[in-house]
């Protein structure tokens, strides 16, 4: 806990936002209190560094097209789906981003991907990194309206390969054809490394190289996503229907 004159001297550098939220972490010992101190300190001068450039944040926010644009890390329901706050706080922390780690959202319909991604995609927003949702169906729309046109495909590749954070929504409910799986490889084939891509999905890993074709293709867009990823799995609670009981 800080003490009166670690107060004085941080207020004194014009950082009073630091001060509460310090304090604010005291308050939640409960989900802070397993945390080491490094991971508090970092979580701290990240929460700073948003308040401090707010303003940039919130237009990386409305830029983003996100589903749930109030979506919020700290008020998910966690339970009964077996998450942990810790997990998600840590999730919604920039190391995966600084990595260019992925990761994969899997649950049944109403389970709450989207809502999920869209939260920690804000909290990215709020550390200023350039994000982008987008539903797969949407993507492949995109991509055979400038195959018909025949042109604007090497503008799509080059828009969602540049997003920091890229949340691919609703990630194989269409089977691909040929054409748009190799479209969809030379976008990861271009993230790969660099940035970092969530992805929202109904199915299990081992269900999407046949969706994929089962081709090489297949083989290359999961050998770029798979291997570097964190996966959480929300299971089979309809969201939908425990909130609709909560409410009634």
């Amino acid at each position: 806990m800080l003490n009166e004159e670690s107060r004085r001297k941080i207020r004194e550098l014009k950082l009073d936002e630091l001060v509460d939220i310090l304090d604010d972490q005291e308050r939640r010992l409960d989900v802070y209190a397993s945390m080491s101190f490094d991971d508090r300190l970092s979580l701290a001068i990240d929460e700073l560094y948003y308040q401090k450039n707010s303003k940039r944040s919130k237009r990386l926010i409305s830029s983003a097209k996100l589903r749930y644009p109030d979506a919020d890390i700290n008020t998910l329901i966690l339970e009964p789906r077996g998450l942990s706050k810790p997990r998600m706080i840590a999730l919604a922390a920039e190391s995966y981003l600084m990595d260019a780690r992925n990761i994969i959202i899997n649950g049944y319909t109403g389970a709450g991907k989207t809502y999920l991604s869209c939260a920690i995609a804000k909290e990215a927003c709020r550390r200023l990194h350039k994000t982008r949702y987008v539903r797969m169906p949407k993507m492949l729309e995109e991509f055979n309206l400038a195959t018909q046109t025949g042109s604007g495909i090497s503008k799509l590749v080059k828009r969602y390969s540049t997003y920091h954070l890229l949340i691919v929504d609703e990630w194989l409910v269409e089977i691909p054809s040929d054409m748009e799986v190799k479209y969809l490889l030379e976008i990861f084939e271009i993230r790969y490394d660099l940035y970092s891509t969530i992805f929202c999905t109904q199915y299990k890993q081992s269900e999407w190289h046949p969706r994929l074709g089962g081709g090489v293709m297949a083989d290359a867009i999961m050998d770029r996503i798979v291997h570097n990823a964190d996966t959480v799995d929300l299971g089979k609670v309809n969201m939908r229907e425990l909130l609709a009981r909560k409410q009634g």
